[in-house]
């Protein structure tokens, strides 16, 4: 169990910091500050979180103090996906009008939580951070504890709830990397609602001296903790799969361009001017677009050859392979040779598009080591 809830404020602290680099990039997106603010609630309240479970002071404050920080960081999070989904809903004006018409019931909640807390006596503090079974009915101090976690979880399970239908409806017209980070997402809603309705029944049953059993208590911890981390890979999901297939992307147009070393080579040899010169910056060699760029000029610049050589090359034997009749024909040419034939096409794709046009060239750049 301490293995899962170290995981936990990892996965989360980790999302935490790519969320922010994403906010830093694009600063006036209302659903990336939604987004932001979810993951940071649940990443700074973690520490909190532990301190108070464990019943130990934490930056000057006392396990229930931590309790309320944590329980309203939480209910700060569950506002921010609301807004995600109201901002990717509607428009600007609207979705900013039902943004504060949402910050109405968590500021009532937070502000009962508060005085909840305040009203707890200081020999029911530790205790009651702790949340054991073997606290009872009957005072004051117990109904303001039984209030303050069954509000806490309450507003949880109704936001989750709520996150779980609309990311499920959402899901439906989105893009596929979207469509999937909000499946991931909305399985892990799947289980922090059962994971919250355990709780809440745990602490009104509290009250009346009939706590559920443990057995339960700790299954809805085990929903709880998944859960979490899969909401948290959810988020991030879209931005990482697209990071995975631009990288991918980038590879692959890395080592074509080294496989069109020969042909180009050969080719810019004969036809020098016919380069695509740029003073490349000092980053150009190692950034995504360095690499696209360099790939783009070096397909062009050897199709361009291909086709100033190609007169030389219908002179060529037939019976020879295409890379023998390249190199007799830029033997042909630096000899001085004239040719009236006109141009033909070389190594032609049987598909249309730029992806088949590359694979001829590689071929024959292969062929031509």
């Amino acid at each position: 169990m301490e293995y899962l809830k170290s995981t936990q404020g990892l996965v989360a602290f980790s999302v935490l910091l790519v969320m922010l680099y994403l906010l830093w990039r694009r600063p006036h997106d209302p659903r990336l500050r939604s987004v932001t603010c979810l993951v940071a609630g649940w990443a700074l309240g973690h520490p909190f979180g532990r301190a108070a479970a464990d019943g130990r002071w934490f930056l000057g404050l006392d396990p229930m103090i931590c309790q309320l920080i944590q329980h309203t960081l939480l209910q700060i999070g569950v506002y921010g996906l609301i807004c995600f989904f109201i901002f990717s809903a509607l428009d600007d004006a609207p979705a900013r009008r039902q943004a504060l018409l949402q910050l109405a019931p968590l500021v009532v909640c937070v502000t009962i939580m508060t005085w909840a807390v305040l009203t707890i006596p200081d020999d029911l503090r530790v205790a009651a951070a702790r949340v054991p079974n073997s606290l009872g009915g009957g005072p004051t101090g117990v109904l303001a504890i039984t209030v303050f976690y069954a509000l806490a979880n309450g507003y949880l399970l109704y936001g989750f709830a709520t996150m779980f239908v609309w990311a499920r409806r959402y899901a439906r017209g989105a893009e596929p990397r979207l469509r999937r980070g909000l499946l991931i997402t909305s399985t892990g809603f799947a289980l922090l609602v059962p994971a919250d309705a355990i709780f809440v029944a745990s602490n009104i049953s509290r009250y009346f001296a009939e706590p559920l059993p443990r057995w339960l208590l700790t299954t809805g911890v085990w929903f709880l903790l998944p859960g979490v981390v899969l909401c948290c890979v959810g988020v991030v999901y879209p931005f990482a799969a697209m990071r995975t297939s631009a990288t991918r992307l980038w590879l692959r147009h890395l080592r074509t361009y080294h496989k069109l070393a020969p042909l180009w080579t050969l080719l810019n040899q004969s036809f020098p001017e016919d380069a695509l010169h740029r003073v490349p910056s000092r980053r150009d060699a190692f950034s995504l677009r360095g690499v696209h760029r360099r790939y783009y000029r070096r397909v062009i610049e050897c199709r361009d050859g291909l086709v100033r050589i190609s007169p030389y090359v219908a002179e060529t034997p037939d019976e020879l392979t295409l890379a023998q009749r390249l190199r007799s024909g830029l033997e042909t040419r630096r000899a001085g040779a004239v040719t009236l034939r006109r141009p033909i096409a070389l190594a032609v794709p049987e598909d249309d598009g730029l992806d088949a046009d590359v694979r001829e060239l590689e071929k024959l750049a292969v062929a031509l080591r």
